[in-house]
């Protein structure tokens, strides 16, 4: 066989069903090898950031690696942000790029760049196949690093002549997952030891809480010993906020009421928590906080987090130790210390109510949105403020079903994602919401999700303007520049793809338009216009609650 078929029957081996991507001349050997594939499908996209942001978004849902296609030049250096944003926010994904003969590869060529070193900074391993004996063992390599905790990118590179060439006595390697070690006992004793001394301990969860598949065992821990938790925007739902030890979600960069939890807490468990979601000099300016590090790898060294303890192994595992330990001890059940705090929390949240005028604003319509959305159905977050209200005002119930971009935090993914969420969980409820910033950078891919008819509902806030950068610029400085917008009409342009458009206008045109838009079976775009003077209007009432604090 050729490189190229033995490259698909690898992919076939690691359970691949989908490769998302923009076909090109230089990867026209797979293509055809895909093709002759009863197990694996190739989704032509429209922009091959799109692609890859399906891809990664796949990867998260999943746990297993989503991969994207794209050919040699542009074609990879616009794979670079979907490639960048999977690797920031731990979501496994394989990159395959084509590239020109071996021949030319030494001088300046038509679309030559050096994409391996290009890819580099933003994955965790890649490489280009210069040998055909070496096909199996690189795709093996690649998935298992994808996958491995904490997951990632990475990225092959297949050079045309490569693909073509013929390849004898190979087959795809088995496929062994790694285990990662038990908990450490010494550790796991330490730590109920801290936990015997405190009074107001308090778990943050990260994104790993959602991935390690260990919300059951963290909502038992907080149920059992009541333990609040407060997550990570990436960690929303490992326990669900019908739990009343849920504080919601942390780490919008300004004091807000789950913060003076954090602030009252004797003891903070960070399990599965990422740097780079949110930084402790937010939640420990002081440096004066006690904290037990709970992860696959061992704590980031930084000056405001320097744990007691660390505890490195699977997550789960590591949770079941600790609960069994407090019951060993016969541990009590800690006081109602934080649920003042909670209480607060859904009141604000509650308090976003249409009034007479029915006028607009994101967090009444998240309201709306929570209402008419299944406690199993999928919302994906773009970026933009209107992230910030889904992270602090979107109650979520089960793990894995608020997608929030926060590691790179990149724009124009909420459509892409709403795709894969929708291919991988056909059955659920899909909303994707983004601003008119962040949905124009990928509106392209509405016609990928029509072509493979998929039904889901983007929802998108108009505001004409970048509106978090607007957000930011006004508290620093008390003015904006650079930030102003026009938009095309969205009901129109979602006319033009042949999808059901919608503009609602107030709270009871947008309440009767989700209730049908959700329980159907039909793609559907709704436009919910966002004045400058409610936006303004939002950022004083938090503004005043800035100062107060």
């Amino acid at each position: 066989m050729t490189v190229a078929e033995l490259f698909v029957k690898c992919l076939e081996n690691e359970g691949v069903q989908y490769i998302f991507g923009v076909p090109g001349e230089e990867n026209e050997d797979l293509l055809f090898a895909i093709d002759k594939s009863k197990k694996l499908k190739f989704i032509p996209c429209r922009h091959e950031q799109g692609a890859a942001f399906i891809a990664n978004v796949w990867g998260r849902l999943t746990g297993n690696a989503g991969v994207c296609l794209a050919t040699l030049g542009p074609g990879a250096t616009n794979l670079v942000t979907g490639v960048a944003d999977a690797n920031l926010d731990k979501a496994p994904l394989v990159a395959i790029t084509g590239q020109g003969g071996l021949e030319r590869l030494h001088h300046e060529s038509h679309q030559n760049i050096d994409v391996v070193k290009m890819m580099n900074p933003i994955t965790k391993w890649n490489t280009s196949i210069h040998h055909p004996q070496t096909t199996a063992e690189v795709i093996r390599k690649a998935f298992k690093i994808a996958e491995y905790e904490k997951p990632g990118a990475t990225h092959i590179e297949l050079p045309e002549d490569i693909a073509h060439q013929k390849v004898k006595g190979k087959k795809p390697l088995r496929k062994v997952v790694a285990q990662l070690p038990a908990p450490d006992q010494a550790a796991i004793k330490k730590t109920i030891q801290l936990l015997k001394k405190s009074k107001q301990p308090l778990i943050i969860a990260g994104n790993g809480t959602i991935r390690d598949r260990s919300s059951q065992e963290l909502t038992k821990l907080a149920k059992r010993f009541n333990i609040p938790v407060a997550a990570t925007f990436m960690g929303k739902g490992a326990v669900s906020d019908k739990e009343k030890q849920s504080l919601l979600a942390m780490g919008l960069g300004f004091k807000d009421y789950v913060i003076e939890a954090v602030e009252q807490a004797d003891l903070i468990l960070t399990i599965g928590y990422d740097i780079a979601e949110y930084s402790p000099e937010q939640w420990n300016p002081s440096n004066n906080k006690k904290i037990v590090h709970i992860d696959f790898e061992p704590a980031e060294v930084y000056e405001r987090y320097l744990p007691e303890i660390e505890i490195i192994s699977d997550i789960a595992p590591a949770i079941c130790a600790i609960y069994d330990e407090l019951e060993e001890v016969g541990a009590d059940s800690f006081s109602d210390w934080y649920l003042p705090i909670r209480k607060r929390i859904l009141k604000d949240i509650e308090s976003y109510q249409p009034k007479k005028s029915e006028t607009l604003n994101v967090p009444i319509a998240l309201n709306l949105i929570r209402d008419a959305l299944s406690d199993d159905g999928i919302l994906l977050s773009d970026v933009g403020s209107h992230k910030m209200w889904i992270a602090r005002n979107f109650v979520t119930y089960e793990p894995n079903t608020c997608i929030i971009s926060n590691g790179l935090a990149s724009m124009g993914i909420s459509l892409p994602g709403a795709i894969a969420a929708s291919m991988a969980y056909p059955d659920r409820q899909v909303v994707s919401i983004a601003g008119d910033g962040g949905f124009m950078m990928n509106l392209q891919e509405i016609e990928t999700a029509k072509r493979l008819g998929l039904n889901f509902t983007m929802i998108v806030f108009n505001d004409n303007d970048y509106g978090l950068i607007s957000w930011k610029q006004e508290r620093a400085t008390g003015k904006t520049t650079g930030t102003n917008l026009t938009n095309p009409d969205f009901v129109k342009l979602a006319k033009s793809f042949g999808i059901d458009g919608h503009r609602a206008n107030n709270a009871t045109q947008l309440k009767s338009i989700l209730k049908k838009s959700i329980a159907s079976d039909k793609l559907t775009l709704i436009e919910v216009p966002i004045t400058t003077k409610v936006n303004q209007a939002l950022i004083k009432k938090l503004n005043r609650y800035w100062e107060k604090k």
